[in-house]
């Protein structure tokens, strides 16, 4: 057996009352720049609802980036958008370079593990993304970003139950045209982006784009010097369009990320605890004191890390079968592979050291047929496929953990699994318009999946009571109609009203931390029904957008994992994690978003989220004395990721320096109440109210070819915390992974 070695919110709001905040982009809205050029707020069109519509006229909560907005956001990946909309959470997930961890309404799945499926969709280029491992992408070709809220159970993919984040990638462009930029910030972070496109013949155009980020490491050893929670990513994608006639298109896109990150380590926030057998506990490691300082340990000594590919190709075929009919095929594969070191523990004790080896494809099919003939009705129906393979291997060290007296006990446990998905789909949605300003919309979607999921798992000790082999074969299959409903009534020609109920669906499983008999079993699939209503405005001659919406969420079934300890009086403890549909959310909140041009140049916006996320039930069946089990009620618990408030505000002006360009000045500050970080309560896995402020001083030529910026994230310098791992029955595991602290870039760019 070859063994892996396991090893202050008033501050920022004096600030921002002062600087007046916010960059260039409140969610929804087109960059300042080119809106306050035109002396108003551009149209912006998306295809939330596979038609292309006004932003203002789509009766859903749905807000847009530009890849200007990004520019302006300093928005280097997905993450970077965490703050700038209503009730999301979108950051890195917990313990890996490569995962994202992201949760719209309350509602999400932060957990990677291969049995659990994403409870946001994750779309590039229309294709599913299936799992969080490798969803954390970056931006640096993408034409636009939409993030829906709220479940999209008629029209979209496989599971897409909290809602739906869209990233569309740019089209060749009709002249040659490119882009190229170097960057330089600290921990000596270096950027190189690259994209060039245009017509090759008068009916086949393409694209490429390229991207080189590296940074050192923001976590240090004080022990040893090493740095941990780098950067370090190669990217590009090329898009191949042709266009045979005037009613046939086929796009063709191609992308690869390919990552090496040392490891990703957060800071213990509670005692680490080793478990003796002939009776007691013993402290390993006290719990800290004081805010965290970057530093941590850990047991792995040699070269360990987390390497990704990540890679996909997506054929997309539009024919305009007739003046009301048209076809589109989206055919997607994808293939990732995941080796990932995690200290769990992030310490220098063998407690929670594991190796997650993934290796990952998945091959989806849609066809969509879209019908408009310019009257009444306007229609989308559609089938969609989706077959998912993944196999994984798993190795998981605790030397630490266990002794007998004085005797250590070495502990490691292997597993190997695999996992077959099959997902079907029919769906379809009508909008028909009773009058020039009433609409009623209504969609169905069904849906069919099956699994077969098989696991092996061993144990390895010099404790012959701790050694033995497990194997658990299991299948399964659920269906659901999720069916959605709509009115809309166009108040004024600049004033939408609309109300809406929708049903969403994220299919069940299997614990995939079975190690024993007892926990083995599928669980249910979540559901969740929502209904909203909201307003679209444009006021003040196209200078001012109002937005906001209301909305209640019952879901169900709620697949929480949990970690207890199944026999606490035998002489050898063991331990488990099951996966529970043990609770029921009621979720009510409101959003509003604001977004005004008092003058030219200027551009102020707002926006504000509200949610009251509690378990309406909550029943976690655990051990007692004597291994005797227990009902325990934690309705009074608080859900994960679902803080009462989200601000964010801000302000940018650009101005023009005569012959010597343009100057764009921009900051924002966004605020966060307190939440939890686990399921499992854990008042050591919170985080507090937290505001940051960032700032950005971009200028361009005057013929807007060359430009150049200095900005910088987190100005204040804000120790936060972003997720966690609670293994509490395991060494009293409660692990926090924190946000970067204060970082400085500059760049250089030009266009063509």
């Amino acid at each position: 057996m070859n063994k892996f070695t396991f090893r202050s919110v008033q501050a920022c709001a004096a600030a921002a009352a002062a600087l007046c905040a916010v960059p260039a982009v409140l969610a929804q809205e087109a960059p300042a720049a080119r809106t306050a050029a035109a002396g108003g707020l551009e149209e912006i069109t998306v295809t939330a609802r596979r038609r292309e519509e006004a932003l203002q006229d789509v009766p859903i909560a749905v807000s847009v980036f530009s890849s200007e907005d990004l520019r302006l956001l300093q928005a280097q990946d997905l993450g970077g958008l965490q703050g700038s909309v209503p009730n999301l959470n979108l950051v890195q997930g917990r313990g890996s370079a490569t995962s994202a961890n992201v949760y719209i309404r309350g509602i999400g799945q932060p957990d990677a593990l291969q049995t659990f499926d994403p409870a946001v969709g994750i779309y590039l280029d229309d294709i599913f993304i299936s799992r969080i491992q490798g969803a954390l992408f970056n931006l640096y070709d993408i034409e636009r970003v939409e993030i829906l809220r709220g479940p999209q159970g008629t029209l979209y993919g496989k599971n897409t139950i909290a809602g739906a984040i869209r990233l569309i990638s740019k089209k060749p462009p009709e002249a040659l045209s490119g882009n190229f930029e170097i960057g330089y910030g600290d921990y000596s972070r270096m950027d190189a982006k690259a994209y060039i496109g245009g017509p090759v013949t008068e009916s086949f155009g393409a694209s490429l784009a390229a991207l080189y980020s590296k940074r050192d490491g923001i976590v240090e050893d004080p022990t040893t010097g090493r740095e941990y929670n780098d950067i370090d990513t190669t990217a590009a994608r090329a898009i191949l369009n042709f266009e045979p006639s005037d009613a046939v298109e086929v796009s063709l896109a191609l992308d690869y990320t390919r990552q090496r990150n040392a490891l990703n380590l957060g800071r213990p926030e509670a005692p680490l605890l080793q478990v003796n057998l002939a009776g007691g506990v013993n402290v390993l490691q006290p719990a800290p004191t004081g805010p965290w300082e970057f530093e941590s340990r850990t047991s792995f000594t040699g070269d360990e890390g987390q390497d990704l590919d990540h890679g996909g190709v997506a054929l997309t075929v539009g024919w305009q079968m007739s003046d009301a009919w048209r076809f589109k095929s989206i055919t997607g594969y994808r293939d990732l592979d995941v080796d990932n070191f995690v200290d769990i523990d992030a310490s220098k004790w063998e407690l929670g050291d594991v190796f997650v080896g993934v290796d990952q494809d998945q091959l989806s099919q849609e066809f969509q047929f879209l019908f408009d003939d310019g009257g009444r009705l306007n229609a989308v129906f559609g089938l969609y496929y989706l077959n998912e393979n993944i196999t994984s291997h798993q190795e998981a060290y605790a030397d630490d953990f266990l002794v007998f007296g004085a005797l250590p006990l070495t502990f490691l446990r292997t597993v190997d699994d695999d996992l077959d998905t099959d997902s079907y789909a029919a769906f379809g949605q009508a909008t028909w318009q009773f009058s020039d300003r009433l609409s009623g919309t209504l969609g169905l979607r069904y849906t069919y999946e099956s699994k077969d999921y098989f696991r092996t798992t061993s144990t390895f000790s010099n404790l012959p009571a701790l050694n033995g082999t497990f194997e658990y074969p299991d299948d399964e299959s659920w269906d659901a109609l999720t069916p959605s409903f709509g009115l809309d009534y166009q108040l004024t020609d600049d004033s939408l009203l609309y109300a809406s109920a929708g049903r969403g669906f994220k299919s069940g499983g299997f614990n995939g931390r079975a190690n024993t008999p007892g926990e083995t079993g599928s669980y249910d699939p979540e559901y969740v029904w929502t209904y909203e209503i909201g307003s679209k405005n444009t006021l003040a001659e196209g200078r001012l957008r109002l937005n906001g919406a209301l909305f209640y969420s019952d879901y169900t079934d709620f697949q929480a994992r949990v970690s207890e300890v199944v026999n606490p009086d035998a002489p050898v403890p063991t331990f488990s994690f099951p996966v529970l549909n043990a609770a029921a959310l009621d979720i009510w909140g409101a959003e509003a978003e604001l977004l005004w041009v008092p003058v030219d140049g200027l551009t102020v916006q707002a926006q504000l989220g509200y949610l009251n996320a509690d378990y309406a039930e909550f029943t976690e069946t655990v051990r007692g004395p004597g291994g005797v089990p227990v009902d325990r009620d934690r309705s009074d618990d608080e859900p994960p990721f679902a803080p009462e408030w989200t601000a964010r505000v801000g302000l940018s002006y650009e101005f023009g320096l005569d012959d010597y360009g343009w100057l764009t000045l921009a900051t924002d500050v966004s605020y966060r109440t307190k939440s939890w970080l686990s399921v499992d309560n854990r008042e050591v896995l919170t985080q507090d109210d937290f505001a940051l402020m960032n700032v950005l001083a971009s200028w361009q030529s005057e013929s807007r070819v060359w430009r150049a910026s200095a900005g910088i994230r987190n100005l204040t310098d804000e120790v936060y915390k972003t997720d966690a791992q609670e293994f509490s029955s395991v060494g009293n595991i409660q692990t926090a992974y924190y946000g970067d602290p204060r970082t400085w870039q500059l760049t250089l760019g030009y266009s063509f």
